[in-house]
């Protein structure tokens, strides 16, 4: 061929040229929104501590996040799928840097805490519901020739374990013994995240925006997530993996505040980190537990998250922060479990179309998890914090059950609705 007859290279064929494949930069998007979204959570004792905010107060902030997460979810998903991969997550890393902005103000009052809560909730609900699938995309021809079927849904939840992991540890650490405990954690955030500005226009678009644009009710339509191994198993269990993480980095650090005396924000600290480098670390066994002919790494995971439960009803019960931390291993390997294999049994169930649409229902109704602690600081009085962990370990026995009812149901290769 001439050169007057070559063909200009191809996006996929200069990124298959790049010394850094295109899947990590999508990576490192997820990472700094998870982190935007995690180092909130070991400095609730912080704020209660230096502002004299009430136990139902942090615990609400925490819950806020909920509520900018969950629409952000199922919004930003539908329109990736529209627009691309690419505007969503650009906005997603800006909500993160607005967060961490105003969140650094929170000497200011509690109005900015609870509305950079919301925007951080926005940063981490529009990058799991389009980084997710993003990542899963650039995880298989033609970006990546040597990934394995599975290797998106690893890398997607990798990358939130290790962000929400990663911005705890900053966070709670300079919150215990660095100086401008209120500021420094979020300015860190920010100059982390900056480059990702830039960083993300840089790998291939995905999807291709829709030539003729559909009503917007049909754009929000989820049609997979009527699937019955949607509704009867992931649904079950989603909300589950963000009550684990709600109660071992959120809650239980609260609990045993007494008993971690000074170092009750290095405590929390602990326990964010351990609960999350737990599920990081478990997620290569959770593909080998994840089965496609059955609900396996679903029940492994609620089990393993009832466990969990019954190890922090042991660390209330002596108020012993060991067992505390043993609570927080068991928690983290149930969450990683669980997500692995929840992210999984999505990509098996959603057609190309309704991926992303459907990965973001997925998150929304496993976040709701968050509002947990929330719920039970409320209800404590009029009941004990051992009858309330005690429902939530029957609740969790139920949920289990349910799922082992669909074992082998409706199985998305079998072509079942």
């Amino acid at each position: 061929m001439s050169l007057g007859t070559q063909q200009r290279p191809t996006a996929v064929d200069r990124a298959s040229r790049r010394a850094v494949p295109p899947w990590v930069l999508v990576f490192g998007a997820v990472f700094v929104c998870s982190w935007a979204g995690n180092q909130f959570s070991p400095m609730l004792l912080l704020y209660k501590e230096a502002e004299h905010y009430s136990a139902g107060t942090v615990t609400s902030f925490l819950g806020v996040y909920v509520a900018g997460l969950a629409p952000a979810l199922i919004i930003a998903g539908a329109v990736s799928d529209h627009v691309g991969r690419r505007i969503p997550m650009f906005w997603a890393v800006c909500f993160g840097l607005a967060g961490s902005v105003l969140l650094s103000l929170g000497e200011l009052g509690s109005v900015p805490i609870y509305l950079g809560r919301l925007v951080s909730g926005m940063t981490v609900g529009t990058a799991m519901a389009v980084g997710t699938t993003w990542l899963k995309e650039m995880s298989g021809e033609p970006y990546d020739m040597t990934a394995d079927a599975g290797a998106g849904a690893r890398r997607a939840s990798l990358a939130f374990t290790l962000g929400s992991a990663l911005g705890a540890l900053v966070a709670g650490s300079i919150a215990q013994w660095g100086p401008w405990p209120e500021v420094l954690p979020y300015a860190i955030h920010v100059a982390v995240t900056l480059p990702f500005l830039w960083l993300v226009r840089r790998p291939p678009e995905t999807s291709t925006p829709d030539a003729v644009r559909p009503p917007l009710r049909t754009r929000l339509s989820v049609p997979s997530a009527r699937h019955r191994r949607f509704l009867r198993v992931v649904i079950v269990c989603g909300p589950w993996l963000f009550v684990a993480c709600g109660l071992s980095y959120g809650y239980l650090p609260v609990l045993l505040g007494d008993a971690a005396g000074g170092l009750g924000l290095a405590y929390a600290t602990v326990l964010s980190v351990i609960a999350l480098v737990s599920g990081a670390l478990i997620q290569p066994v959770a593909k080998r537990i994840d089965s496609s002919s059955s609900a396996r790494g679903i029940v492994v995971s609620l089990a393993t998250l009832t466990v969990g439960m019954l190890v922090m009803m042991a660390a209330v019960a002596t108020d012993q922060l060991l067992i505390g931390a043993v609570a927080s291993v068991v928690f983290g390997a149930g969450f990683g479990i669980g997500l692995v294999s929840g992210l999984l049994e999505v990509q098996r169930i959603a057609p190309a179309a309704d991926l992303a649409k459907l990965t973001g229902v997925f998150y929304a109704v496993a976040y709701l998890g968050f509002i947990v602690p929330t719920i039970l600081a409320a209800l404590t009085p009029p009941f004990t914090t051992m009858e309330l962990l005690t429902a939530l370990v029957v609740l969790l026995i139920i949920s289990t059950l349910v799922v082992l009812i669909s074992y082998r149901k409706h199985l998305p290769v079998t072509g079942s609705r």
